[in-house]
């Protein structure tokens, strides 16, 4: 399993307990998750009527099998102090998230400055953008698992819990970010004294096949740092586009392609990554970001991307960065 794979496993865990209300089945299953869990935070066994937004966020880190690099606990406030203890904790109230990082919040934060009070919530980064994220939180109002998107660095943000997740999935026998199901790079940044043929000789693949993937017209052309995508899939070209710092969620949109969830999305994504040699500021709009993408020449279904940006999570969001990037 791969950092982002482990990342995503996180927020499908919890993703699942969406709806839960106190007593529910769902309920009962984050309770008996969190509770069966050795040793018991303090000592405390969790009971029906308790508020149980940390609970939730370690439920779902037991269930993933992370726990004893995250840590687990009933309070928020006490969740943060063994954050920090494990060096996870990050301060900054404007910090970008990704997904299974947590977030706390303070419900007394003014907004102005670095929040420093004490956490009074807590929940799972479960989708990332460049200016907002959502979060999928136990206990929300009326006692349910649901849903909340906040702004970087919005108001009522306390600071965030960040495990590392590239070292866990190496802990665990898997990889960071860039490697494909089967234990294979996806991706590969230019160093100095490459060549096409030497990259495709280490890598087993060919010069024309790497050229074709990339979008490459003179090969015996390319520069340091220049990033590579190694395979003809929609991994290798959504790993490439978080390299370029497009997006954060290569799995998710990979996944999506590969499914089929989005039609014409597989070429979307590779077409964005022959295209996109950098990150750049999204489009305000999707509508923006389309024509940005037209223009570009990266899509010629301007229509359908403009009937359909909402009817997948955060599709509106991927068409504003790649919008903003090609521009």
């Amino acid at each position: 399993m791969t950092e982002n794979q482990l990342r995503q496993k996180v927020a499908d865990i919890i993703n699942a307990w969406v709806g839960a209300t106190k007593g529910s089945a769902k309920h009962l299953e984050i309770l008996e998750i969190y509770n069966s869990h050795k040793p018991l935070a303090r000592g405390y066994t969790m009971k029906v009527t308790d508020a149980y937004c940390a609970a939730t966020v370690s439920a779902a880190y037991i269930k993933a099998g992370i726990a004893e690099y995250t840590g687990t606990e009933c309070g928020v406030e006490k969740f943060t102090v063994i954050a920090k203890e494990k060096g996870i904790w990050v301060e900054n109230d404007a910090h970008t998230p990704k997904i299974g990082d947590a977030c706390v919040y303070d419900w007394d934060d003014t907004g102005k400055g670095d929040c420093t009070g004490a956490g009074d919530h807590i929940g799972i980064v479960t989708q990332a953008g460049t200016s907002s994220f959502v979060v999928t939180e136990g206990n929300m109002s009326g006692g349910k698992v649901g849903k909340r998107t906040m702004a970087i660095n919005g108001k009522y943000i306390r600071g965030f819990i960040c495990p590392d997740f590239a070292a866990i999935a190496k802990k665990l026998g898997g990889t960071s970010g860039g490697t494909d199901t089967a234990g294979g790079p996806t991706i590969y940044t230019v160093k100095s004294g490459d060549t096409l043929s030497k990259i495709a000789s280490t890598y087993g693949t060919t010069v024309d096949t790497l050229a074709e993937i990339n979008a490459i017209q003179n090969r015996n052309l390319i520069r340091v740092g220049q990033v590579l995508m190694l395979q003809d899939t929609p991994q290798a070209a959504a790993d490439k586009l978080e390299a370029l710092g497009v997006i954060n969620s290569p799995d998710y949109w990979a996944d999506a392609a590969e499914a089929g969830k989005v039609q014409y999305l597989e070429i979307l994504l590779k077409k964005a990554a022959q295209t996109i040699t950098r990150a750049g500021a999204r489009t305000d709009t999707p509508e923006a970001g389309v024509a940005a993408l037209v223009a570009a020449g990266v899509i010629n279904t301007p229509d359908y991307w403009l009937a359909n940006y909402d009817t997948f999570p955060s599709l509106d969001l991927l068409l504003c960065a790649l919008g903003g990037a090609v521009k």
